[in-house]
């Protein structure tokens, strides 16, 4: 089973109002989402975002937001470009799939040879 890790691809500090404690620094942070495997690791197209204060540590939801905070918002979105989306597979799949090859090669050289005859 894959598991899922969000991996950061920008941090911005905005000089924005916080509406719980009114301080002027919000970190705003945009995840990509990654499924890693054993046989694999995969980049996501998902991009989510995170708005926190600083000072008080508390999570700005979208419903809290002021106009300010959506306009600096849309212009680090803007500003933001996620990896393409790929699949890179690793190096127990590359060693299995060698392994493999291996296998059926030389199974296939001993029943041509006339060794594996008496076993089928």
């Amino acid at each position: 089973m894959a598991r899922e890790q969000q991996k950061v691809i920008k941090e911005a500090i905005l000089t924005n109002n916080c509406p719980e404690c009114f301080n002027q620094e919000l970190k705003l942070t945009f995840f990509q989402k990654h499924l890693i495997s054993r046989f694999y690791n995969k980049t996501t197209k998902q991009v989510s975002q995170e708005i926190r204060c600083v000072k008080c540590g508390s999570l700005i939801y979208p419903v809290k937001w002021t106009e300010d905070i959506e306009r600096s918002f849309e212009y680090f979105q803007k500003m933001t470009t996620p990896e393409p989306k790929s699949l890179r597979l690793t190096k127990f799949t590359y060693g299995l799939i060698a392994f493999l090859i291996v296998l059926i090669g030389s199974l296939s050289y001993l029943y041509y040879a006339g060794y594996l005859t008496a076993w089928l």
